[in-house]
């Protein structure tokens, strides 16, 4: 049996005494893009920072490349894999440039700070994103749009083969979303960088993902490609939402077209 790069296996984690997400066991589809959907509190941002190590479960274990990730030392993680969190802030004044090159950090020595490697993959970012002409631009001067290319550049300039991005679209209007979505898949398929990601609209994620997981309650209630995902009885049990599922015209995805509230249904 092949397993992937990255998984979680039977992980329970929580904040205190609260579990939030409960006997979960994932594996990331290596060199696709997955979107993990829900409703709020389900505990989707709890399951992304517990595969990048910044949650620790209380029962279970991550697994990345073969081994438990807890036997891994924390540079050697970020060589492998980058987060983006949700709503990152960078300190007043912060250039594009030197943003994308923190992203370095993980690859350097005290002994040498910085090499034309460095260099390299910093430019390559900059001009993957289209960020390079934005460079010499303070961050805070920047739209929404551009300011989270900027940081998706960072987390490219880490150089790892697995990116998880947790709400990279939040706060942006749609045309950024799209923006950013579009990015993310040009990523995916012309640099073969597995991603995972959490959304909260329903028909970007069906747009841009080439599997959905669902989660409710902690726990992963379905997972496929969304044709198969999104169906009127899910949206009904896990969001709760009396909707239509429509076949998009120009690419057959899943459109939904939400009509009502409904009460949730006991199980899908």
């Amino acid at each position: 049996m092949t397993t992937t790069r990255l998984g979680a296996e039977s992980v329970t984690v929580g904040y205190g005494d609260a579990p939030v997400v409960r006997d979960l066991t994932l594996d990331v589809a290596d060199g696709k893009v997955t979107s993990i959907i829900g409703p709020n509190g389900c505990g989707k941002s709890t399951l992304l920072r517990t595969l990048s190590r910044l949650l620790k479960p209380t029962s279970g274990r991550v697994r990345l490349d073969g081994g438990g990730i807890d036997d891994i030392h924390t540079r050697e993680i970020s060589q492998r894999l980058a987060l983006l969190p949700q709503s990152p802030i960078a300190p007043d004044g912060l250039i594009v440039r030197d943003l994308v090159g923190r992203g370095r950090h993980p690859h350097q020595r005290w002994f040498s700070q910085w090499s034309p490697d460095d260099e390299r993959a910093v430019e390559e970012s900059l001009r993957l994103t289209d960020t390079w002409e934005l460079r010499d631009r303070p961050i805070d001067q920047l739209s929404g749009g551009q300011r989270q290319r900027a940081w998706i550049a960072m987390t490219l300039a880490q150089e790892t083969d697995l990116m998880l991005l947790d709400e990279p679209t939040t706060f942006l209007d749609l045309a950024h979303q799209v923006e950013v979505l579009e990015l993310v898949t040009r990523l995916n398929r012309e640099r073969g960088r597995t991603v995972a990601m959490v959304l909260h609209d329903l028909n970007l994620a069906a747009r841009y993902s080439d599997l959905i997981v669902v989660m409710k309650d902690g726990r992963i209630v379905t997972q496929g490609r969304p044709a198969e995902v999104f169906t009127e009885e899910l949206l009904s049990a896990v969001f709760g939402l009396d909707a239509t599922v429509l076949p998009d015209p120009r690419t057959g995805l899943p459109i939904v077209v939400p009509v009502s509230c409904a009460t949730p249904a006991v199980a899908v």
